[in-house]
C-alpha cells in the first residue's frame, strides 16, 4: 500500500497561496506572494529534506505542476557556474527524476519528464495507485487537489509548516464541505522564527463528548 502525504506551508489563518515568490500565484489579486521566504532557516530546510529523503512520487494539481515544470528542469547543474546552488540542484535532481501524477484536463501538454495524467476520475485513479506497491505519493502546493483528496478521505499524513502571519485573503488549505476526520499529532517542533512544523497521521473517526454537568438545571426565568 502506498500512502499520500500532503506537505503544505500555511499561515495562521489557513492560507497556502504563493508561499515562495510574488509572481507564483497572483490569482484573486493576492498581494503577499513570498510570505514564507523571510522565515527560511536550517531547521525548515532539514524538515523539507526529511520529507523527500525516501523514495517518492509527486502528486500535483495542474497549477503547481506548471510552476514546478517551469523551474526545476532549468536549475543550474554545473558546479562551476556562478549561479550554482547545491541545495537547489539536489532538489531539482529529485523532482526531475520522480514520477509525477497530475490532475489535469489536458494530458497532452504534460511536457516535464516522467509526467502522467490521473485521467478524468481522479479519486478512482488515486485509490488504484494507493493499492499498488511503490513509493509514497507526496503532494506539494496543489490546494484544490488537496481539498479533493480530503473530501474523499485519501490523505494519510499532513506535514504542515505553520507560519506566524495572518494573510487575510488568499487560497486556503481547508475549505468548507470537507469530510469530517481526525488526525493524530505524531511530532511537532518550532523554529527560532516561530514556524511550527507539525506531523499529523490520519486517525480514526471524530470522537464527541460533553462538558455539561450531569445534574445541571436549565436557568429559571421570571417570565
Amino acid at each position: 500500500m502506498r500512502r499520500i502525504i500532503v506537505g503544505a506551508f500555511l499561515s495562521l489563518d489557513g492560507v497556502m497561496q504563493a508561499p515562495g515568490a510574488p509572481e507564483e500565484d497572483r490569482a484573486g489579486g493576492f498581494r503577499y506572494g513570498g510570505w514564507t521566504v523571510p522565515y527560511w532557516d536550517d531547521q525548515i530546510a532539514a524538515a523539507m529534506g526529511d520529507l523527500f529523503s525516501r523514495p517518492f512520487d509527486l502528486l500535483l494539481g495542474r497549477r503547481t505542476y506548471d510552476i514546478f515544470a517551469a523551474h526545476w528542469p532549468y536549475v543550474e547543474s554545473d558546479p562551476a557556474a556562478g549561479s550554482f546552488d547545491q541545495m537547489s540542484y539536489d532538489a531539482a535532481r529529485l523532482f526531475n527524476q520522480a514520477t509525477k501524477y497530475v490532475a489535469t484536463h489536458h494530458s497532452d501538454t504534460l511536457c516535464w519528464q516522467n509526467s502522467h495524467s490521473l485521467g478524468q476520475n481522479v479519486p478512482a485513479a488515486l485509490n488504484a495507485l494507493k493499492a499498488e506497491d511503490g513509493p509514497d505519493l507526496i503532494v506539494q502546493g496543489s490546494g484544490e487537489l488537496v481539498q479533493q483528496l480530503l473530501s474523499y478521505d485519501l490523505v494519510d499524513e499532513l506535514r504542515l509548516l505553520i507560519y506566524p502571519v495572518l494573510l487575510g485573503d488568499g487560497k486556503r488549505l481547508f475549505a468548507e464541505g470537507l469530510t469530517a476526520m481526525a488526525f493524530t499529532l505524531e511530532k511537532a517542533l518550532s523554529t527560532p522564527s516561530g514556524v511550527v512544523i507539525a506531523y499529523y497521521q490520519r486517525g480514526g473517526e471524530i470522537e464527541l463528548g460533553t462538558f455539561a454537568l450531569e445534574n445541571a438545571r436549565a436557568p429559571e426565568h421570571p417570565w
